[in-house]
């Protein structure tokens, strides 16, 4: 800017001593034709450059690119020829109120320019991942770095316009004391949720145990939704199930596919004490190789878990291709090896007593 001011410092001596007025009229004449000039050469150069930067993916992808570099170097020019046309013309009044206007007109391009690059990135790192809370925090950036930008712009304006800021600064941190406390179960919400993005014990789409599901229903679902106050979970009765994000952060949380879909199930199995262990068990894993989702490598085992007060119990030990078919393959099992146990005359016990009558004669 310094450069410009000079040139038409330059320009006054060459003309030598002629009017005031004129020449001041003249200098203003020779800024805007010089302003025209230099933003016809610079779109020159922007459109020369964009044919040989256009084949790069991120041009190509967002070409409006070139609008809003067009546009912040149109507003950089008003601000040099503004600026000089106001000193030129002494009204240093309103040069602020110029500086001030500009920066907030400015903060629209590089909004624009953000949401064009969190959008690439976006398509680039968050789509090309499994997990789908990469598009939420990508989600929640496009929609808080816009209010940042255009605050940030306002809190420059009004330092350029010489208002003291710092008042109001300090007012909303004290407003923002008071509204944390009257809505602290919001807030903390609002830290849970943030934590479970970043933290992610849980993804969309992830099996979940439900402490907090109605008495009588399912007690697993699928998450459907991770927002900044609450996490939607669908059971697998249909029933979807809204828990606020500072609880799930206290509980215990039991993810049954954070890892892989493959899950081991145990199913408890008792028998009489004098049936035939070895047979039980063959029946046993008969019945757990007949089921073609059951895992055949790890294959099923039964074991035998304890003596109990009527029965010995066995334990049946299976891997499973998909979690979400963990209560299926109970109820399956039991329901066939009780089948097989009664074709092959084994006895599921139940509790029983023996009795003794003493009888006594009297005479």
């Amino acid at each position: 800017m310094k450069n410009f001011f000079a040139f038409f410092d330059e320009l006054q001596t060459a003309l030598g001593p002629t009017s005031p007025y004129l020449q001041v009229l003249l200098k203003a004449l020779f800024a805007v034709a010089g302003s025209f000039i230099v933003w016809f050469i610079l779109k020159r150069i922007l459109a020369s450059f964009r044919v040989k930067i256009e084949n790069y993916e991120f041009i190509r992808i967002n070409l409006e690119i070139f609008d809003l570099i067009q546009k912040v170097l149109f507003y950089g020019l008003i601000i040099v020829a503004g600026t000089y046309l106001m000193r030129l013309f002494d009204v240093l009044i309103l040069e602020k109120i110029f500086h001030a206007f500009l920066i907030i007109l400015l903060a629209a391009p590089f909004n624009s320019f953000l949401a064009i690059l969190l959008t690439y990135l976006e398509d680039k790192v968050a789509n090309q991942t499994e997990t789908k809370v990469d598009n939420i925090i990508f989600d929640l950036l496009k929609k808080f770095t816009g209010a940042i930008i255009y605050a940030t712009a306002v809190i420059l304006a009004l330092d350029i316009l010489g208002v003291n800021v710092m008042p109001f600064i300090a007012g909303a941190g004290v407003a923002g004391i008071a509204v944390g406390f009257a809505a602290k179960d919001t807030l903390s919400n609002l830290i849970a949720g943030i934590l479970l993005i970043i933290d992610r014990p849980f993804e969309i789409g992830d099996r979940i145990e439900i402490w907090s599901a109605p008495t009588g229903s399912a007690t697993w679902g699928d998450v459907l939704y991770i927002g900044l106050r609450a996490t939607k979970i669908k059971t697998t009765d249909n029933i979807v199930i809204i828990i606020p994000n500072n609880e799930i952060m206290k509980r215990d949380i039991v993810n049954y596919t954070i890892i892989s879909s493959e899950i081991r199930v145990r199913v408890n199995i008792g028998i009489a004490y004098d049936a035939d262990i070895e047979k039980a068990k063959r029946l046993i894993i008969s019945v757990a190789d007949s089921a073609d989702w059951i895992s055949k490598d790890p294959a099923p085992k039964v074991v035998v878990r304890n003596f109990g007060d009527s029965s010995v119990d066995l334990q049946l030990r299976v891997w499973i291709d998909d979690a979400r078919k963990r209560m299926d393959t109970i109820s399956y099992i039991t329901d066939k090896v009780k089948a097989t146990f009664d074709q092959n005359e084994i006895e599921i016990p139940y509790p029983k007593r023996d009795i003794t009558i003493t009888y006594k004669e009297t005479t």
